[in-house]
């Protein structure tokens, strides 16, 4: 769960927000009770509403882009997937000093898996690849860019900025020359030769719900695009453990260069998200504190001459 402000420009939510939004543009769902569910998440608030509905509210201007988008794929991409994914109910208008668009979705049930602690992480890492490899598939005409789906270069600047950062913050432990050597590879790494594939494009725990230690639905489809295939592999390292990883990776087939993209791309975000995160957002923070551990034992001794 989020503690104090993660960004600046956020805008405030609670619950009589929330209420006063429903009853003034869906009258038939007013008086049901408003519940806020706690989340790792970085871009939106939620709220259970009644038994069978969550309410989802950008917190920041930049997360209003994702409300549209979902609004306009979500129930073209839903009948193309293997696996549940949000369902629109309500389009939400901004109003009652709340500035940005906002929805009501269907509820999914599951919980979010956690790092360490997941009960059939090779049968989940085999779910994840099925939904991956759905994405790929997909040829709906028309689709936006995704958000994280350009050449690996392109985040060079920032990772090496996140990198030096966190040499100045040695509580964290992180091997910094490890990290950037990591880093390096990817950049060396060849580039993606084919067309851009469709991707999830943020497959984080706290966007994947699972029962029984299985797959049920995958939700936060605001990153979503085409691009490098690389993108949608970063369950490999920010949830699934050595076995499941390889079990994933087989299932999709993915060639050395795409693994090493991805496995750069999954280490860069957490590089980022680390310094950003550390005292605002437990939950993000120690994901990237799993990803950076995960990566460097994985990658130190197998740096590829490319």
């Amino acid at each position: 769960m989020s503690t104090g402000r993660m960004h600046p420009g956020m805008h405030p939510i609670d619950e009589d927000l929330v209420l006063r939004l429903i009853a003034g543009q869906f009258p038939q769902w007013a008086g049901m009770p408003v519940e806020r569910i706690p989340s790792g998440g970085t871009v939106n608030a939620m709220y259970k509403l009644g038994d069978d509905m969550v309410v989802r509210l950008p917190l920041v201007k930049g997360g209003a882009d994702d409300v549209s988008r979902e609004r306009t794929w979500l129930p073209r991409l839903a009948r193309c997937l293997p696996t549940p994914i949000p369902e629109v109910l309500g389009a939400g208008r901004p109003a009652e000093g709340y500035p940005w668009p906002w929805s009501v979705y269907l509820w999914l049930t599951g919980e979010n898996p956690q790092e360490g602690a997941l009960s059939a992480p090779v049968p989940l890492g085999e779910d994840l690849a099925a939904f991956v490899a759905a994405m790929r598939s997909v040829t709906l005409p028309g689709a936006p860019r995704a958000h994280r789906g350009g050449p690996v270069a392109r985040l060079d600047a920032e990772t090496r900025a996140a990198i030096e950062e966190l040499r100045g913050i040695p509580q964290e432990g992180v091997d910094c020359d490890a990290a950037a050597a990591v880093w390096d590879e990817a950049l060396r790494a060849p580039g993606w030769g084919g067309p851009p594939v469709w991707l999830h494009a943020d497959l984080m725990p706290g966007n994947l719900l699972v029962d029984g230690g299985r797959l049920t639905s995958v939700i936060d489809f605001g990153c979503l695009g085409v691009g490098d295939p690389a993108c949608d592999l970063f369950p490999a390292w920010n949830l699934l453990p050595a076995d499941a990883r390889e079990a994933f990776r087989e299932a999709l087939g993915v060639d050395d260069a795409t693994w090493t993209r991805g496995r750069g791309r999954t280490l860069s975000q957490a590089l980022i998200a680390l310094p950003y995160y550390r005292e605002t957002n437990p939950a993000m923070a120690l994901n990237a504190r799993h990803v950076i551990r995960t990566v460097l034992d994985e990658a130190l001794g197998t740096v590829a001459q490319w």
